[in-house]
């Protein structure tokens, strides 16, 4: 006798390898992520559908579900088996999208949603709802039995078709239903495949024959199983015969195949080792597939990876050209040399410079309320200058990062999907600003605590802390330039600090100042690369999901060895 669940370690490792499988994301298009997307989803609803509800049931009905080609009479076959109308046939019925499970009343309870098929709506009436499982229940059908009637799996519609696939790999066995002008067709024969794959129990039943086709037909049909792995499954023939009032053929028709499953009802042992089998063969199936799963995650570790290093490059160059940009001279130009040179004059700060400390202060001490007011157009002309250079080389990677990845099928798929990649962020202008001015209040600080015990000085009155910090600012902007204007200007606002500071003070303010306003700008372009990550996981994300896949895998099969193999699944 069947003991009623599985091991807590088997279940506990399905339980996982569904969590692992349905957590892998494979957003990109490579030519293995179609086939795997559809792997994965088939082993997600075959875990959720049937092997984790199963495992914690063993005891549950046995779940024979009837599929077949078009017109292979499934419907009439279903009724006729549990000897009354319980589905409607071609036309009348209501949908095949909605289909029936027929089971003893004393049964209803194993039925309700989380036992199979979780994810179908329950209904007990026929109806038009898509995709609702109705159940109906008849005492002419043993306990212990229970007989779902699966769409066409060749059926025109997609949806049908998706169906029937979801149905069958929720069956502990399979009641494959053929005819004689349909049973060599190559749509049935990969279903039986699939079933063979997966060690799943299987019977055959080849219906609507004539009398004088059927000897023939049959040993056709038998070789062709035999070929197949399917040597093991019964074939049922069922005569082509008129039906009564009810829409059933004679029982006599089909007296083999409600013989037979009734015995497997009767007989727990019997009923478990069919059990037993398919679950086993679903379980390694699972895991199989799983490992495929894995293995074509390689290739989207690797498009990944090459997507990854394209947007890095292009923000990182794009970094790398405002850090040169912003400390070459490139933006002691135009407005902000006007508004330098209107602050210390021309020629003039030098030669005050080297004067007198007594002198210095009358000269500056005199027009310091204008001096700082002026101070304060030069740092609105650098803070301007910054800003735009920020914008320029943000459009400018958006746009050669976009371009870099619509050469690739994946990248492309991935700019259809998400819109304005192809520019800066809306909101990238308002952060450059508040960074460049956040910026320079951090730079004013740092002239505040550098010159707390200067402050008394002459040259720090004259030119107060924000007046010096502009000095610093031209210096900082000018400091790896060549540019003889450029530099020839930075050289005033260098003698004053180096006067006001020293040398080396002087240096590693500039350098502070530079390396804070370097790392404000590397963190908001990572803000506009990570626009890309947020579409594309990560090379280090698919290597970890990965990994976690394959020892859920792992983990799966040795649970299942220690569990079906060892026979602690069956008494």
């Amino acid at each position: 006798m069947a003991s009623e669940h599985a091991s807590a370690e088997l279940v506990a490792a399905m339980s996982k390898l569904l969590i692992s499988v349905r957590d892998v994301t494979m957003r990109l298009e490579t030519p293995e992520a179609e086939a795997a997307r559809r792997t994965q989803s088939e082993v997600v609803d075959q875990l959720s559908d049937y092997v984790l509800p199963r495992l914690v049931q063993l005891d549950a009905p046995l779940l024979a579900v009837v599929g077949g080609s078009t017109g292979a009479g499934k419907s009439t076959l279903v009724n006729s088996i549990v000897g009354q109308r319980v589905t409607e046939s071609g036309v009348l019925r209501p949908t095949t999208r909605s289909p029936v499970l027929v089971h003893h009343p004393a049964d209803a309870e194993w039925f309700r949603p989380d036992r199979i098929l979780p994810d179908l709506p329950r209904t007990e009436v026929s109806s038009n709802d898509t995709y609702a499982l109705r159940l109906a229940s008849s005492d002419k059908i043993p306990r212990g039995l229970a007989i779902l009637d699966a769409p066409d799996v060749d059926s025109i519609d997609q949806g049908n078709r998706e169906l029937a696939s979801q149905l069958l790999a929720a069956a502990d066995l399979w009641l494959f239903v053929t005819s004689a002008a349909r049973y060599a067709d190559q749509v049935p024969w990969d279903y039986l495949r699939l079933a063979a794959e997966r060690s799943t129990s299987v019977a055959v039943v080849l219906d609507r024959t004539s009398a004088e086709a059927v000897v023939e037909v049959r040993g056709h049909l038998a070789r062709m199983m035999t070929s197949r792995g399917l040597s093991d499954s019964p074939l049922f023939t069922v005569p082509e015969s008129g039906v009564d009032a009810d829409g059933l053929v004679p029982p006599a028709a089909v007296a083999p195949i409600v013989g037979w499953l009734h015995e497997l009802a009767a007989d727990t042992g019997a009923r478990a080792m069919v059990v037993n089998r398919t679950l086993d063969g679903a379980i390694r199936n699972n895991v199989m597939r799983t490992h495929d799963i894995g293995d074509s995650m390689d290739s989207q570790i690797e498009v990944a990876e090459a997507l990854y290093r394209e947007v890095d490059s292009v923000y990182r160059s794009a970094l790398d050209a405002f850090a040169l940009q912003s400390t070459d001279g490139t933006l002691v130009r135009g407005e902000v040399l006007v508004r330098w040179q209107e602050f210390v004059g021309t020629g003039e700060l030098l030669k005050s410079v080297e004067e007198k400390v007594t002198r210095i202060r009358d000269r500056f001490v005199d027009g310091m309320t204008g001096k700082r007011t002026r101070s304060k157009e030069v740092v609105d002309a650098i803070e301007n200058g910054l800003h735009m250079l920020l914008v320029e080389h943000a459009e400018a990677a958006a746009e050669k990062a976009s371009r870099s990845w619509a050469m690739t099928d994946a990248g492309r798929a991935l700019l259809s999907n998400t819109r304005g990649l192809d520019r800066a962020s809306r909101d990238f202008r308002v952060k450059a600003e508040r960074l460049v001015h956040d910026w320079g209040q951090a730079l004013l600080e740092l002239v505040r605590v550098e010159g707390a015990d200067k402050r008394m000085t002459a040259k720090f009155l004259a030119f107060g802390v924000n007046g010096i910090g502009v000095a610093l600012m031209i210096v900082l902007l000018s400091k790896s330039g060549e540019d003889a204007e450029a530099g020839g200007t930075a050289v005033l606002g260098r003698k004053l600090l180096d006067a006001i500071f020293g040398e080396q003070v002087v240096d590693e303010l500039v350098q502070k100042a530079r390396v804070d306003l370097e790392s404000r700008a590397g963190a908001l372009f990572q803000t506009e690369l990570h626009r890309y990550v947020d579409v594309l996981d990560t090379p280090e994300t698919l290597k970890a999901a990965q990994s976690v896949l394959r020892e859920a895998a792992r983990q799966a099969e040795y649970a299942r060895h220690s569990d079906f193999l060892n026979g602690e699944s069956t008494s």
